[in-house]
């Protein structure tokens, strides 16, 4: 008897990318079979995918990239997408296509919509991306990361929490070390492609600490490739223990060890941090769509977990004074660290792969009766 197949289909940033990695990861040892739907820039990012995951390829496009004569070739490439999934699909038939958001993601869900296939979707934030939006009343069911989602009227969105992966779920919970007069860790991220506001803030925010907390301090800070070696430059000029670079692969590690973690609050850094349970200082994409990151960062800021810092108020002294608060009062960091834990959903891989499951079975019922 041939396994089951789901279909995953997603974009090539992290906010889509390690969801989707989590589904696939869960759908497989359930003994599914799993294929990853993405265009050719999407599938630069598929590193992290388990072997046994099938990537098929197919065109896509965006009218928010390119020049004129790109724009006019979208609806075009769009189409060829959607051809190219609808012959993967009848060679292969899914039982279940899921959408994670993203550009890439139309073909597979196109081709899932005009084939009456069962289909899906996961929206990782507060917000519905543009993707997910216009397919959201096409689809049969779909999952929410953040609640509560902000839903196009007739649609209907069950809270399934942002999975994570199986590096993140090894770390749920680990024991937090709170900050005291020993080697502290801070964590700095930005986003799948780092943010120049925290390279030219946080260094010096951190750099005008008391003295004798800097000497115990150890940075991992993502910076963007234009600001590698000027943030590498600003910490060793002033002292400061600091890895620079513009991806860590090792990012669960670092963020189970670190006394605090200052990032963007997009929905899987929100996520992971709520599995494994950090303090946090979360300063939202001023200019995310539907400000979403701001959502995504609510539920944590309100059980008090992290401190929230708009963009445009952010400065050296305002991220200094926050540094310094969390760092200096091992109780208060403890329990923002405990908060943080008690908003997290580690079972959300489970929970979504449910989804999968109830959809296949009542596609079976559907053509039993």
């Amino acid at each position: 008897m041939t396994r089951p197949l789901v279909v995953i289909a997603a974009g090539g940033t992290g906010g889509h990318m390690f969801p989707a990695q989590a589904l696939a990861e869960t759908m497989l040892r359930a003994g599914w079979r799993v294929k990853l739907s993405t265009d050719e820039r999407g599938a630069r990012y598929t590193g992290g995918f388990p072997h046994t995951v099938e990537i098929e390829e197919v065109s896509s496009a965006t009218f928010s990239r390119g020049g004129l004569l790109a724009r006019v070739w979208v609806p075009f490439s769009i189409a060829g997408g959607v051809w190219q999934a609808m012959r993967n699909f009848r060679r292969d038939r899914p039982d279940v296509v899921v959408g994670f958001g993203g550009y890439p993601s139309i073909p597979a869900l196109a081709a899932a919509v005009l084939m009456k296939l069962p289909r899906m979707l996961h929206e990782q934030n507060g917000v519905l991306g543009r993707v997910n939006t216009v397919f959201a009343r096409r689809v049969d069911a779909v999952a929410c990361g953040t609640w509560p989602t902000d839903l196009p009227k007739g649609a209907e969105g069950l809270h399934t929490g942002n999975p994570v992966r199986a590096a993140i779920a090894a770390r749920a919970a680990a024991p937090y070390i709170a900050p005291g007069d020993h080697p502290m860790d801070i964590l700095v991220i930005g986003g799948s492609q780092g943010a120049r506001i925290l390279s030219d803030v946080i260094p010096p925010a951190i750099a005008g600490l008391p003295l004798d907390m800097v000497a115990n301090l150890r940075v991992s800070h993502q910076a963007r490739q234009e600001d590698l070696d000027r943030v590498t430059a600003f910490y060793a000029d002033h002292g400061l223990r600091a890895e620079v670079k513009t991806f860590f692969n090792d990012v669960p590690r670092r963020m189970a060890e670190a006394q605090l973690v200052i990032a963007r609050a997009g929905a899987s850094t929100v996520g992971d941090l709520s599995v494994i349970g950090r303090p946090s200082i979360l300063i939202p994409y001023r200019f995310a769509m539907g400000d979403h990151q701001t959502a995504n960062a609510r539920g944590l800021v309100e059980a008090g977990g992290a401190v929230l810092i708009p963009e445009k108020l952010l400065d050296v002294d305002i991220a200094s004074s926050h540094i310094g608060a969390i760092l200096s009062d091992p109780q208060a960091a403890h329990m923002m660290a405990r908060a943080a834990l008690s908003t997290g959903m580690p079972d959300a891989g489970d929970r979504l792969a449910e989804m999968v499951v109830t959809l296949a079975k009542g596609r079976e019922a559907a053509h039993e009766a």
